[in-house]
């Protein structure tokens, strides 16, 4: 088998279409597994109900420039006549270098007319892909009102979610038979980092991708890459390390939760990943933080006869009455059981049929040791209530939570402990751990930052106006671990 003949199987096996194989092997571009992934995906913008948005990276070294011209030259722009392709990359003397290096590499066996002043290159068919650039990010309003088939973006991080969202708009086409599309490559970390993350990489780990579809790569999916690059990233330490070699989105520059690891603090109820069984929990807990504009989240948590500490559940909703939060917490925690040990403590004398019931009964707010929020809920309005009221109209009795930020912090730290340190060498074990069920808190945690000037404190970021990103459940997290169960008193166990 020859090696044009590989190269079709492989395109086959990644999902490429036989007309796209065939463009790319035309243009003599005989991409890697991981690209070939990244096309396959492209291809899937051309379905009604596909996505709009590609991304391609993770890592350096992953051949992710070579993958986007490609894909816009080889492919886009040769089976749909007078298509108009923007790239888009920071910096523009080094965009046209780089644009000129690839284009040399990439197109001498496609007929084309390039104009390094114009920063066009224009295919026989009229199709052409304009090199555009930003030094500072007002240099995208340039583009706005403009129409493109195409969006290719290099190094989307270094954008803000505002000027990403403004490049957007002139993704637009008039053309019948095109539906618009935009692909980026980056890397994790820069100003973008937390848009990027929550847009293309949480749909991705959560397998729930419809808007967007994300091919990660590193820089072992790169072959050509020359072996002392690879030392190169193997020697850095820190972040840049877990970011740029192993194309790690829980992590950047000044990231508070520097130990958290999906791998260990994500538990399931499958056998997938490490797993959590609810009918070991010795005592149930619960913490709110209260918002309107932002997310009210309420965290339902447990601890197992071991110490360990696990988030069990969550809601989290925005521009919510407490009345309708306070209907889906109960909800919440109804979808959870009663450990039987637990559930019959105090309570003598039961009947086998009655012990049965107490053990198989659903979960009730009466059988949390805590309900916390923040103290905020118990600040007093201009009408003289608390919102802590409102909720206690509707069957939820809060207390307040301990707010100590340096210190709670501290003690979610404590749980997290140090797993990628041997405890023969003085590691400290996890002991707190998250359900993948609790999405946005999984989403807040690896986007917090040290507070430049408080580094022991989380910087305090809110949601924006569309309630993308924010810290809420992050402060239920910290007033949940932080906050202790009050002593029960002879009395009180008389009553029981």
């Amino acid at each position: 088998m020859n090696d044009r003949d590989l190269f079709l199987n492989a395109a086959k096996a990644a999902g490429c279409p036989e007309d796209q194989a065939r463009n790319l092997v035309a243009a003599r571009i005989w991409l890697q597994e991981r690209q070939l992934a990244a096309s396959a995906a492209a291809r899937l913008c051309d379905l009604p109900d596909g996505p709009t948005a590609i991304g391609y990276g993770g890592a350096r070294g992953g051949g992710k420039s070579h993958w986007l011209l490609a894909q816009m030259g080889a492919d886009d722009c040769q089976r749909v006549p007078g298509l108009k392709c923007l790239l888009l990359r920071k910096v523009g003397k080094a965009n046209l270098e780089h644009f000129e290096d690839l284009r040399r590499r990439l197109f001498n066996r496609l007929p084309h007319e390039f104009s390094a002043f114009r920063g066009i290159l224009a295919f026989a068919n009229g199709s052409r892909i304009i090199a555009g650039h930003f030094q500072n990010e007002k240099d995208i309003d340039a583009y706005l009102g403009l129409e493109y088939d195409v969006i290719g973006i290099e190094e989307a991080t270094t954008l803000t979610a505002r000027k990403y969202q403004d490049i957007t708009t002139c993704c637009r086409t008039s053309k019948s038979n095109w539906r618009p599309r935009i692909y980026s490559t980056t890397n994790p970390g820069g100003v973008g980092h937390g848009w990027y993350r929550t847009k293309f990489i949480v749909p991705f780990q959560n397998k729930r991708q419809t808007d967007t579809v994300f091919v990660p790569a590193r820089v072992g999916d790169n072959a050509f890459n020359n072996p002392e690059y690879r030392k190169v990233l193997e020697n850095l330490s820190g972040w840049q390390k877990r970011a740029w070699l192993d194309g790690s989105w829980d992590i950047a520059a000044g990231q508070y939760f520097t130990t958290l690891r999906r791998e260990v603090h994500v538990v399931d109820s499958v056998p997938e990943g490490p797993m959590f069984d609810e009918t070991r929990a010795v005592e149930w807990f619960a913490a709110l933080d209260y918002g309107f504009a932002h997310y009210t989240v309420c965290l339902l948590g447990c601890r197992d006869g071991d110490g360990n500490t696990f988030i069990v559940d969550e809601h989290a909703e925005r521009l919510w009455l407490p009345q309708r939060h306070a209907a889906a917490i109960k909800a919440m925690v109804e979808r959870h059981k009663m450990n039987g040990v637990v559930a019959m403590r105090g309570i003598p004398r039961l009947s086998m049929r009655s012990q049965d019931e107490v053990q198989n009964r659903p979960l009730a707010l009466s059988d949390l040791k805590r309900f916390v929020a923040g103290a905020d809920v118990f600040s007093r309005q201009s009408d003289g209530t608390t919102i802590a009221q409102q909720y206690a109209k509707h069957g939820i009795t809060l207390r307040c939570a301990n707010t100590d930020r340096v210190n709670g912090w501290a003690e979610v730290l404590q749980g997290f402990g140090e797993p990628n340190v041997g405890l023969a060498e003085g590691g400290v074990r996890p002991t707190l751990f998250i359900h993948a069920r609790c999405r946005r808190l999984i989403e807040t945690l690896p986007a917090l930052q040290h507070d430049p000037n408080r580094p022991e404190d989380v910087l305090k970021v809110d949601a924006d106006e569309d309630g993308n990103g924010g810290d809420d459940a992050a402060d239920a997290l910290r007033y949940l671990v932080a906050t202790k169960t009050r002593t029960v008193t002879q009395r009180k166990l008389r009553g029981l």
